[in-house]
């Protein structure tokens, strides 16, 4: 990480940068450079392969608004556009157009009320306006925006339909000017080129050709070689695959081949999905997340004519899968990702993810900006994994301001490194990293596929450096909401129960605890319970902490 003398005057830079970005922006120079060739309806029908959600879509019939955490309520014929938002994050869902598909699946009356509120949006914000016209809110309104036509098309007029396509050539071309999260950039290069491809004549095939070749070089940064992105989010992989696979269906319908770089990533993606999608149908959350339920996982899946058995490990993004008929686990065994990257990465090294007889046990919080205590739930109390003291590993910290962007970023320098062995229906995995300084700490677990047994060793050994006094340590496991967990009278094994299923039993040599924890689902916190257990290092002593995940003997 950059010392103190060097990030100010970066940031005095990248502040100046910004503002004569914004100030070119908002001038009417650059408003003209977006007219463009005149556009002339669309070619083909875009698809977006999401999943609506009809009780979503339902509630915003009726004015409900429920985005990012929160929400208001707008009357009968009301704009949402001219009253304050709760909060950034709700603005920004506001703005995406995130609302959109689901509001589609009311059929007509859905799609009059999407019209509605789009030709509002258009009358408050359609020339220009830095928040509405930048980042997030631009890449995921255009996208959404141009899926959305073919379903409007019929009930606009000819001027309304004009306007439309027109509109949405504009803030391609905007988008693909836009410097923006550098993490995102073969987001919007897929985005513009979705566009391009959607529109009929000269217009579509300019934007086209100025988007495809980008998108070719931004996929080779942003997808990693085993399909783990290269923020190393679950989630973050899952959306850029919905977004190629609607560019690839696009290309399709124009008679337009893949560029290899585009199908080679969506291979890998779809790896990707397979890897971190359990048991019971969801991706696991890690590096932040919560969308990927498993309508949408299936709806990914379900286009992958390659699927196969899931890959047991990605070296390049740093995650390990272990299976078992009745169980299955994935590690996170690589340092959080850095630099433009780390916009949503935590410090959480060998946190694991765990299903059992298809039902979630051990889960991470996913994090979101949307939720009050975000910076806490980024550091190893928001994930299945060793906490020291109240110390971030790595040196862990979150970075606001000019240089970061609009997210917060996590510095943080760590060394992680893993080694798995198999033997037939046995499998032996050490996790082991240095985030502490003073200690090596070591995760090792066994998984006996014909006992359907998972175990773990947690192990703190000092380097020379860990102090002058004992250091008190905890093993943390966020249960999934739907879990009950009751811990024995003898404070050595735990319960845990979820709903509709059977039991599996948590033994442990150290002391069992459950405490109030909180997870991210559907974009809204929720309650839960984290099961703890508890150690000490003595001074100038390894220390370590065995325990068995197993079912139910009773």
């Amino acid at each position: 990480m950059l010392p103190p003398p060097v990030r100010l005057p970066l940031a005095a830079l990248a502040a100046g940068g910004r503002s004569l970005q914004r100030s070119w922006r908002d001038g009417a120079l650059h408003q003209m450079t977006l007219a463009g060739p005149g556009t002339n309806g669309l070619a083909i029908r875009p698809r977006d392969l999401r999943p609506g959600d009809a009780d979503h879509g339902a509630r915003l019939a009726q004015g409900e608004f429920r985005l990012a955490g929160g929400g208001f309520d707008v009357e009968p014929g009301g704009s949402p556009w001219r009253r304050p938002s709760p909060s950034r994050s709700f603005a920004t869902a506001l703005h995406s157009f995130v609302w959109l598909p689901d509001l589609l699946t009311q059929g007509e009356a859905g799609a009059r009320e999407a019209l509605r509120l789009w030709l509002e949006w258009r009358r408050v914000f359609g020339r220009y306006n830095h928040f509405a016209w930048s980042g997030l809110p631009l890449e995921r309104r255009v996208f959404n925006l141009a899926c959305a036509a073919p379903v409007l098309a019929p009930l606009v007029s000819e001027a309304e339909g004009a306007a439309y396509v027109d509109g949405l050539a504009r803030q391609a071309r905007h988008l693909l000017g836009e410097p923006g999260d550098p993490s995102r950039a073969a987001e919007r290069c897929a985005v513009a080129a979705l566009v391009g491809a959607s529109l009929a004549d000269r217009a579509g095939a300019a934007l086209l050709g100025r988007a495809l070749p980008r998108l070719s070089r931004r996929l080779d940064a942003a997808v990693l070689p085993d399909g783990v992105h290269a923020s190393r989010a679950p989630e973050r992989g899952l959306e850029l695959l919905f977004d190629l696979l609607a560019l690839d269906d696009a290309l399709s319908q124009i008679g337009e081949p893949a560029p290899a770089a585009l199908s080679r990533a969506i291979d890998r993606l779809a790896a990707g999905v397979r890897l971190f999608a359990l048991g019971d149908g969801r991706l696991v959350r890690f590096h932040g997340g919560g969308a990927s339920g498993r309508a949408r996982v299936a709806a990914a899946l379900s286009l992958d004519a390659g699927a196969g058995e899931p890959v047991k490990a990605a070296p390049y993004g740093g995650y390990h899968r272990l299976t078992a008929p009745a169980l299955q686990a994935v590690v996170d065994a690589g340092a959080p990702a850095a630099a433009a990257w780390s916009g949503g990465a935590c410090a959480q090294p060998a946190a694991l993810a765990v299903s059992c007889d298809g039902r979630r046990l051990f889960v991470g919080c996913g994090w979101s900006a949307a939720l009050s205590g975000e910076a806490i739930l980024r550091g190893p109390l928001g994930g299945s994994c060793l906490a020291l003291d109240d110390a971030w590993p790595g040196g862990g910290v979150l970075r606001r301001g000019v240089l970061a962007g609009d997210a917060a970023r996590l510095e943080a320098v760590m060394t992680v490194k893993a080694e798995r062995q198999q033997a037939g229906d046995e499998t032996w995995l050490e996790v082991v990293h240095d985030g502490w300084t003073g200690f090596d700490c070591l995760r090792r677990l066994y998984l006996g596929a014909a006992a359907g047994e998972l175990r773990g060793e947690e192990v703190l050994t000092p380097t020379g450096r860990s102090g002058k006094a004992a250091r008190g340590f905890v093993v943390r496991f966020i249960l999934a909401p739907e879990v009950a967990g009751q811990v024995a009278a003898d404070a050595r094994s735990v319960l845990l129960r979820p709903a509709g299923g059977r039991g599996w039993r948590l033994r442990a040599d150290a002391a069992l605890s459950l405490e109030r924890a909180s997870v991210l689902e559907a974009g809204e916190p929720r309650t839960t319970q984290a099961l703890v257990l508890e150690g000490v290092v003595p001074l100038g002593e390894a220390a370590r902490i065995r325990w068995k995940l197993a079912p139910d003997e009773r």
